[in-house]
This record gives C-alpha cells, structure tokens and sequence, in this order.
C-alpha cells in the first residue's frame, strides 16, 4: 500500500508515477481520492473540536459540583456532544475504510531508477551469460532442436492424464522425467541454503484471505487465484457470494505469500534483519494461460512447482538485497549451465506490488529465444504497510522493513530448459552435471 503521508503531499507527483505504468485505466482517480481525503480532514478536525468541547465542559462539571451548583444544563450540553462525536467517529471510521479500499486496489510506484516504458519492449538488457566459448551467446547444437512437448513425452511427460485429472494446463510427469523434476527442486533448494544462507521452510499451500491482502494478491487479483470452499459452523459454503471473509480460503499462487506474512504485525529488532527465507512449493493460478499465450507444454500452467526466495531487510539495504537475490537465482542456471540473460523491468512490465524487477530469461532452442523463469522485485514498504511488518530503528522507533521476493527458480520451466539445451539429436536428454549425486546413478533420460 503506498504511503497516505505521500499522497497527502504531494498527489500530483504520485499520479504521475502511476501514470508511468502505462495502464490504459488510472490506477487512482484524482477526483475520488479528493473527495475522500477531504471529508476525512473535515471529519478528523470536527472531531477534534467536539474532544475538545466536551473535555473542557467535563472540567466545568467537575468544579461545578465541587461548588456544590447545578450542572445539570452542562451535562446535557455533554450528552449532546457525545452523540454529535460518536456520529462524527463512526463517520470517519467509514471515510477512513474507503480510503483504504481505494489505495488497496492501487500498485506500487516505480522506483524511479526503473526505466519508463509501456510494456516488455522497453525493458533493458543488463547482461547475458553462457557456458559457450564466448561465455554470451548459446552454442548450436548442431541439429534441428525438438521442443520440450516432443521431447518429454516419450520421456514421461503427460499432458492427456494431466488433462484427465483435472483439466487443460495440469500435467503428470512419471518415471525418470518425475525423479529429473524432482531433482531440480532439491538442488535449489540445497544451493539457496547452503550456499546463500537462507532457512528452509515448510509452509500451508492453503492461506485465508488476510494473508493474500499483506502481499498484494488480495482484493485486485481475485479472479487470478483459486479459492477453496470451507463450510461454516451452520454447514454453509462460505467463499461464495454474501461468504464471510475470515473464513475463505486460498491455494497459494506462490510461497511469497506465506514466507513474507511470517512478519505480518510484528515489530523486529534491527539485529534480526535481514531475514532470508526459501521454500519449495506447488503454485496455483488459474490465470494461466489467458489470452492464447503459451497454449503448448508446460510453459504457463494452472499447477507448477517453484523455490522461492524471499528477503526481509533494512531499508538502507533493499537495493543491495535486490543485486543479490538476482546473483542467487543466477547461481542455479550457471550451474546448470543453462544460458541466460538478466533484464530490468520498464514501468509498463511491473507487477503489482513491485517498485523494481530483474527477469532472469533462460534459453529455449526450440523457441530459438528467451524465456522467463525468474523474476526478482524489490516491493520496499508496498507490502509491509499492508503487513504492519515493521523494525524497531536505531532511534528507537518503529520504521516499515522492505520486502523483497524472487524464483529460485519455477522448477517446471527450470526442467523445460534442461530438456531442450541437453537434448541429443536422437531424442535422448544428458543429465546435467550437478544434477547427477540426485538421480541414483542415472546419467541420461531416453525412451
């Protein structure tokens, strides 16, 4: 959530961040925060005087009656006051719960190092890496490259069970091509904890909606998620229409949800910062897919595996954190030796609660191209305003911790890759190196 103090200052500048996120709607509507913005000041001064009248006619009261008078046309006035302050503060409280009903639905600002532009066109290579000779660019493979769909069915991949089980975008993996998966998520999840000092952790696949609103998926991307039906205490369903909210549930759409809510209305100490965390789980979105973009394989799915990465840090070091957390997922494909390179997000590209990403884009030959399989944002305070996740500061005040969170990589398309870039022109696929204290022995997937 943005800051209240900023908008307060200085909306204009703030619209014209927003505006910089290229979005053929405003994120803000001047008009509508006005209005609010001046009801509640309205409101709050009103307020403030009617606390005021009615301390200074409770003083009256008090000597009055010491003196042994009638106070009894003071204490009415008293009594009147106290209805005109109660309307007043319930009003507010409403004014007040607009407001953050219309900031909840606004993204994050630019960090105003991030370039502008309008979508994925605009964002910025930074650099490219590759076990070639020239340590840039992918070497040939010296035949016509299969893409992960023909290689991996012969292998084990099943998209028709998949589809059987539970619909388009849901894919079984069986045998050797199932233990290769697997083998991904444990060398990940081994590098990020051994080799970059963040926790293991073990966290619900399921979350209420409490949790989705601290990291920003709740309420703008309702329709993105996967709600799970809970009955009430009558027997109800309660995420339904007229559901009570406390009790609707959530397939996570990614672990950053659960890790960066383990300091949701906390107060830190500085010296527990920062705090790295990993875990290894299923995502489920249900957008996936939309609009016809990567129909084929298992580049965009409803289900996939991811290790995630998420730090909480200091302020003063969130930029530094978000250099590192770049270089740890970096680390997975350097030893994986998959080529890649490392773009910076232009406004338009942005997610949602993101001040600035780097996308890690690993190469496809199939596709003869890059493609996503990790992205890595700087969130600063967006999420810990609506978390209350804040540090006791070296002044000894509460001050808001920045939040950071990454792939480590998306497990799914990690193996697509693998697939496709240790291919052999008879359709078998080599294990990759680091991969083979995982695979029992196994060096090579063929049909």
């Amino acid at each position: 959530m943005l800051d209240i103090n900023l908008l307060r200052r200085d909306l204009p500048q703030v619209i014209a961040r927003l505006e910089s996120r290229k979005s053929p709607q405003p994120f803000l509507s001047m008009q509508s925060y006005q209005d609010l913005e001046n009801e509640r000041k309205t409101l709050q001064t009103q307020t403030e005087q009617f606390q005021a009248q009615r301390n200074a006619l409770s003083k009256q009261i008090g000597q009055l009656k010491s003196q042994g008078q009638d106070a009894s046309a003071i204490m009415q006035q008293v009594t009147e006051l106290k209805d005109a302050l109660e309307s007043s503060a319930a009003r507010l409280e409403v004014i007040q719960s607009e407001l953050e009903a219309l900031l909840a639905l606004v993204p994050n600002l630019p960090d105003p190092s991030v370039p502008v532009g309008k979508d994925e066109s605009a964002n910025i290579e930074l650099r490219r890496w590759s076990p070639s000779v020239d340590g840039r660019e992918p070497a040939a493979l010296g035949f016509t490259p299969k893409d992960h769909v023909e290689l991996g069915e012969p292998l084990g991949l099943d998209f028709e069970t998949g589809a059987k089980l539970a619909g388009s975008r849901f894919t079984v993996m069986k045998g050797p091509l199932a233990r290769l998966h697997r083998a991904l998520a444990q060398f990940m999840l081994d590098t990020q904890t051994q080799l970059h000092g963040y926790t293991e952790c073990y966290t619900p696949y399921i979350v209420n909606a409490q949790t989705l609103k601290g990291t920003g998926q709740l309420p703008k991307f309702e329709e993105d998620l996967f709600a799970a039906k809970k009955g009430g205490q009558d027997g109800a369903e309660v995420n339904g229409e007229g559901a009570s909210e406390s009790l609707a549930l959530y397939l996570i759409p990614t672990s950053e949800v659960t890790l960066t809510n383990f300091v949701r209305d906390c107060v830190l100490s500085e010296s527990e910062l920062p705090l790295k965390l990993t875990a290894h789980t299923p995502c489920f979105r249900s957008e996936a897919g939309a609009h016809g973009r990567d129909t084929r394989g298992m580049i965009r799915q409803h289900q996939f595996d991811k290790v995630e990465m998420v730090q909480i840090v200091h302020p003063d070091h969130s930029e530094d954190a978000l250099h590192a957390m770049t270089r740890h997922a970096e680390a997975i494909l350097q030893q994986l030796k998959l080529p890649y390179r490392v773009m910076a997000l232009c406004t338009g590209d942005l997610g949602f609660g993101a001040a600035k990403t780097h996308d890690l884009e690993v190469w496809l030959p199939a596709q003869n191209t890059y493609r996503e399989i990790s992205s890595v944002s700087n969130c600063e305070a967006f999420q810990a305003r609506r978390l209350q996740a804040r540090f006791k500061n070296a002044q000894g005040k509460n001050e808001y911790v920045h939040t950071l969170n990454g792939s480590g990589l998306a497990v799914g398309r990690t193996l697509v890759a693998v697939l496709e870039n240790y291919q052999q022109s008879d359709g078998s696929v080599l294990i990759p190196e680091v991969l083979l204290p995982y695979m029992g022995g196994l060096t090579q997937l063929h049909a």
